[in-house]
């Protein structure tokens, strides 16, 4: 469905032209009119679908309407996380360029002068508010602001919300804003916590679900089964002959962040390091860096896992298996956003085995296992039931996969580089066609807009 089709106002479509977006996204298509009927709304869909624009195009087209009023806060917009926080007022003045619309971002992690500028924003009434809810209830502790104007209560990430422990501070703020207004919240999952959520904060919502917590077709998944010492060796063999313009490497630890960077700068790979031991300012440049492609490679814990909009990830890569399915999904939803295509890897340590065949339990399929490169050795055996427990087994008798990467072949020593390929035929493989498609040579085909 193209925008022109979804009774937007003339100055939105005007930025949408402009922006060169034609096609909503079924996440779009699906919530907007739900939005513009004024109807409260739970949307649940995953990361890099469009919904930070779902909400954001029916919120200014009701202002070009003259339903807002001046001098005060009409919309507040929760988010998690300051990177998202940054990123939806990144998004809103560029959709909102043809109109005179203020908007504020409020979060922490900075100097006393932003906290002057978040501070003048709120008194003086910006029209939109988008804040992480500790950083907002600071200001509320400290002086009154008038949420009088509050025509909606935006909740971006919901889930995430509430696994940081925000549930009491999203209930206070709620509590100083009108009874009367519209709250739509986005979720990429619907545990009972947000269900419980909703109760409390919303009118009969419209819930719209959308492909929940499940990968998106464009990624191209497959893994390597291998010990913890061939881990950067492979990292070293996968940017042998060229480095990825745009990737991102994930590891649970700060520690092993901070040493993967480390030995990435050895290698004289483009890298940068984000993690929360750095202060927000180095936090800040990092992403400008990457986004501007100085950096080519970013390593990063869990903190850019959700929420950042950077164009044209090619590769993620798990340095190890994520917690759950659900940090899984969102991690390698960095790439193939907004319909593109893009490859996620990780890397199984035997530890690691009986974790990602929960994943794979999850995602109703099985990862694609590539070979190890002949010069790094042999590589374990998958047998996720044997390591269920650490690596004592219950009796069971786990099978290797289909394409196990234990396996010897001769073609192996031709695998160097970045340039990779899986079997033809494989499910799952790099291969979109009859054609190989080199993984650094992932073709982007739709300009649709972005999370």
């Amino acid at each position: 469905m193209k925008f022109t089709e979804l009774n937007l106002e003339p100055a939105v479509l005007d930025g949408l032209e402009a922006m060169r977006f034609e096609e909503a996204t079924p996440v779009q298509e699906m919530a907007i009119p739900v939005i513009l009927e004024g109807k409260d709304i739970i949307a649940v869909a995953q990361t890099g679908t469009g919904k930070t624009a779902a909400y954001l195009l029916p919120l200014l087209n009701n202002f070009t309407k003259g339903i807002h009023e001046e001098s005060k806060v009409n919309a507040i917009v929760m988010a998690p996380t300051r990177e998202l926080a940054q990123q939806i007022d990144q998004q809103l003045e560029g959709f909102s360029y043809f109109m005179p619309v203020s908007s504020v971002a409020i979060y922490g992690g900075n100097d006393g002068i932003i906290w002057e500028q978040q501070k003048r924003g709120l008194m003086m009434g910006a029209d939109v508010v988008i804040a992480t809810p500790g950083r907002l209830i600071s200001h509320t502790n400290l002086y009154k602001i008038d949420f009088s104007g509050v025509k909606y209560f935006i909740l971006d990430e919901a889930d995430r919300m509430l696994d940081m422990g925000f549930y009491d501070d999203i209930i206070q703020i709620a509590s100083q804003l009108p009874a009367e207004k519209q709250t739509i919240m986005f979720s990429a999952t619907m545990p009972p916590k947000i269900q419980t959520l909703a109760q409390n904060l919303m009118h009969d919502p419209t819930i719209v679900k959308l492909a929940v917590s499940k990968p998106a077709d464009g990624i191209v998944q497959a893994a390597y089964v291998c010990r913890e010492n061939q881990k950067i060796p492979i990292i070293q063999s996968l940017f042998f002959e060229s480095q990825p313009e745009r990737a991102i490497i994930f590891s649970s630890s700060k520690l092993k962040v901070k040493e993967l960077f480390k030995q990435l700068v050895r290698l004289k790979i483009s890298a940068g390091e984000m993690h929360s031991d750095l202060e927000q300012s180095q936090r800040e440049q990092v992403m400008r860096d990457f986004k501007n492609g100085k950096i080519n490679v970013l390593v990063a814990t869990d903190i850019v896992s959700r929420g950042i909009d950077v164009e044209d990830i090619g590769l993620v890569v798990n340095f190890d298996v994520p917690h759950d399915s659900e940090d899984y999904v969102h991690r390698i939803g960095r790439t193939a956003r907004a319909n593109k295509e893009g490859v996620a890897l990780t890397f199984i340590s035997e530890d690691d085995q009986y974790k990602f065949y929960q994943i794979e339990k999850f995602l109703e399929k099985t990862i694609y296992k590539m070979p190890l490169p002949i010069e790094l050795g042999e590589a374990p055996e998958y047998c996720p039931e044997k390591h269920r427990n650490g690596g004592r087994s219950f009796g069971g008798h786990g099978k290797p996969s289909q394409g196990n990467s234990g396996h010897r072949d001769s073609d192996r020593n031709k695998n160097k580089g970045y340039n990779k390929s899986v079997p033809k035929g494989e499910k799952g493989s790099f291969r979109g066609n009859k054609k190989n498609r080199p993984v650094e040579n992932v073709h982007h085909t739709r300009n649709s807009l972005p999370e």
